[in-house]
């Protein structure tokens, strides 16, 4: 029980019960996502692969004639709600200043959910899929190979973009963390990862094993393991790209005590890496009020994007 209470964010905002907070924070992005498609030069529902969920919404600067830079947002929703569709309040502050925001969709659960007991051999074998397509729609590997697949993607396909920008909130934010550990050896490409922004997230998946949301998830232990940040941080290498960790104040103690130790275990292997602990702010607004231009951690990250 104790660990069903650290992991439901919506019981631990001061603002809003958590019957409410959740349909708030759909209102809050869905209304700013449609402000955003409205102002700014879009391509949406671009698909980057073959699956339901494999496609994108491009938010372009006015002028993109040339090279610019990409925030690439990963939505959160823990993996099995949430969309693309609600993810696209954040462009105006950055498409102003010249920066495009792409908005990624990927195959949430419950669809097609492998048995967790299954390995990734057998799931392939069943499903007759390989590295190279897909997994089962909405397994853990299948959403994290989604990701890597997108930003691979937009570099074949966009060749004006002059640096990436990862941005992911809570489940999002782990996405983002798995993307910074890739071989991108079988994807053809390198992408040109210059910074990361990882918003209240989840890096060790284990104790998730133990909640409600692995009801949904239906993650094995192996699963867990392969697919946890914190098991996966490696030396940083030369090149390696600035990432901010970001908790909110009213976050549970469990998605606080996640992001500090994220951000001791990239450190201690030598990357450039802050922690950014945002006070007065819960689960939902911390990256709900990425929105306004006056928000902290707009002017944070859009001073990073635009300093490259």
């Amino acid at each position: 029980q104790a660990l069903e209470d650290q992991y439901s964010p919506s019981r631990w905002s001061p603002r809003l019960d958590r019957d409410t907070i959740i349909d708030a924070h759909l209102a809050v992005t869905a209304a700013g996502t449609e402000r955003a498609r409205a102002s700014a030069q879009t391509s949406l529902h671009v698909p980057y692969g073959k699956g339901d969920g494999e496609k994108l919404d491009i938010y372009f600067p006015t002028d993109h004639s040339g090279t610019f830079p990409v925030l690439v947002y990963i939505h959160g929703g823990y993996w099995q709600c949430l969309s693309k569709d609600e993810s696209g309040f954040a462009a105006p502050p950055l498409v102003s200043q010249g920066v495009a925001v792409v908005a990624v969709g990927y195959d949430t659960a419950p669809k097609g959910r492998c048995c967790p007991a299954e390995t990734v051999a057998a799931c392939m074998a069943r499903c007759r899929l390989t590295l190279s397509s897909a997994l089962c729609p909405g397994h853990m590997d299948t959403m994290v190979l989604q990701v890597r697949r997108c930003l691979a993607f937009l570099v074949e396909q966009y060749p004006g973009i002059r640096g990436i920008y990862l941005c992911g909130h809570s489940a999002g934010a782990h996405l983002a963390a798995m993307v910074l550990f890739t071989d991108w050896t079988e994807f053809r490409v390198v992408p040109d990862i210059k910074g990361a922004v990882l918003v209240s997230g989840v890096y060790d998946l284990e104790p998730i094993l133990h909640t409600y949301v692995n009801d949904v998830l239906n993650m094995s232990r192996e699963v867990a393991q392969r697919n946890s940040p914190m098991r996966h941080v490696a030396p940083a290498m030369p090149a390696a790209c600035e990432v901010l960790v970001v908790v909110a104040q009213h976050d549970s103690p469990e998605f606080r005590r996640q992001s500090k130790e994220y951000s001791q275990a990239l450190r201690a292997a030598g990357w450039s890496v802050s922690l950014l602990d945002l006070a007065g702010m819960d689960h939902f607004d911390v990256i709900e009020k990425l929105s306004e231009n006056s928000y902290i951690l707009t002017q944070v990250g859009r001073r990073a994007v635009l300093r490259q």
